[in-house]
């Protein structure tokens, strides 16, 4: 397995003296040293979940750098086609930079925020090739985006292990740590104009409702966005993370934090708000990690090498598309199952009836 020996399984594995907190309820999770890439800890780091929100920090990533941060981009009624489940307030007619739709992605999770960063990278099945082929070249080859936002779609999947991986690497860039870093934010209304700045956090009007322009236009003013990970307030030396949920999903979540010089990130998946919430669940995992010395195994970047290491192989079981020479020569011991034994399997079922 990807990561080394140990994290073979659906067990904790964890270094001697560890003591997996009773209150987390995750399925799956994983802490990882950010700098060093070394694994202190996890359980079922392999198994795959439905990542839920989680996934925008891959998007954040494609994002980032395809987009110019300060490109300005007009927001049209079919850029927002499709936008359900937690949106941060985005309208038409409103103009947004790059760097404002990343917060709205990363601090409110909002899924209006991704489907207009995704038609602006070609459209939405184009952003999806893009994140996939970047969670491949990382080597999170248990990753499969099938919405840019996290929504439940057909395949929609990752790992603790893999997301440690994509939220590493996002880490890298100074504009998303920057981000997920914030409590705070300014964010635009719409239409663009009068009365639809972002407002100053430090000093931002009380919260109003809809005005009305000289000339009869309706304005939806702008307001201060708040982070929605809650570790940032509440665990000293939170420094980032994502938040998530879905019905299929249930809780995940992404923490980050700094103590002692020494910089912890923990993904949780398939978790629930009981006994503790997300955040208090990973907050309880980071002191544990916080309090270790060793560590399981590390991080790899990179695509593993071999055939069919990269995500093509997650669309397809035994009975997958028939592609190579191999697989098209019966005779082959190698290929899908129907080719090898079609004949034989006509047979039996022709008995059968």
């Amino acid at each position: 397995p990807a990561g080394g020996d140990a994290l073979d399984g659906c067990d904790v594995v964890a270094p001697d003296g560890f003591d997996v907190p009773r209150d987390v309820t995750a399925s799956s999770w994983m802490i990882s040293d950010l700098d060093t890439g070394e694994v202190v800890a996890a359980r079922d780091p392999h198994g795959r979940y439905r990542p839920a929100s989680l996934i925008k920090t891959l998007l954040a990533t494609v994002a980032l750098d395809t987009l110019d941060a300060d490109r300005v981009i007009e927001v049209t009624d079919e850029d927002l086609v499709g936008a359900e489940g937690s949106l941060v307030g985005i309208g038409p007619g409103g103009q947004y930079s790059v760097d404002r739709l990343v917060r709205g992605l990363l601090m409110s999770s909002g899924n209006d925020a991704a489907l207009v960063l995704a038609r602006r990278m070609g459209g939405v099945e184009e952003t999806l090739e893009a994140m996939n082929a970047h969670a491949a070249g990382l080597g999170a080859v248990s990753t499969h985006a099938a919405t840019v936002n996290g929504l439940d779609g057909p395949g929609m999947m990752s790992t603790a292990y893999d997301l440690s991986l994509i939220f590493r690497d996002a880490m890298s860039r100074p504009e998303f740590a920057g981000i997920v870093g914030t409590e705070m934010s300014g964010f635009p209304g719409y239409p663009a104009g009068e009365g639809a700045d972002a407002p100053d956090p430090a000093s931002a009007p009380a919260l109003t409702g809809p005005t009305t322009r000289g000339d009869g236009t309706v304005v939806n003013p702008g307001f201060v966005l708040a982070n929605d990970n809650q570790l940032l307030y509440n665990y000293p030396g939170a420094f980032g993370g994502k938040t998530g949920f879905t019905d299929d999903a249930r809780h995940t979540f992404i923490g980050a934090a700094e103590r002692d010089g020494r910089r912890l990130a923990v993904v949780l998946l398939d978790g629930t708000r009981v006994p503790a919430s997300p955040w208090e669940q990973a907050a309880l995992l980071l002191d544990a990690g916080f309090d270790t010395d060793d560590s399981v195994g590390r991080l790899v970047t990179g695509p593993p090498a071999g055939p069919g290491a990269g995500t093509e192989h997650l669309a397809s079981g035994p009975l997958g598309s028939v592609g190579t020479a191999a697989q098209l020569d019966p005779s082959s011991t190698r290929g899908p199952v129907l080719v090898r034994y079609g004949p034989w399997l006509a047979v039996g079922a022709a008995g059968l009836v």
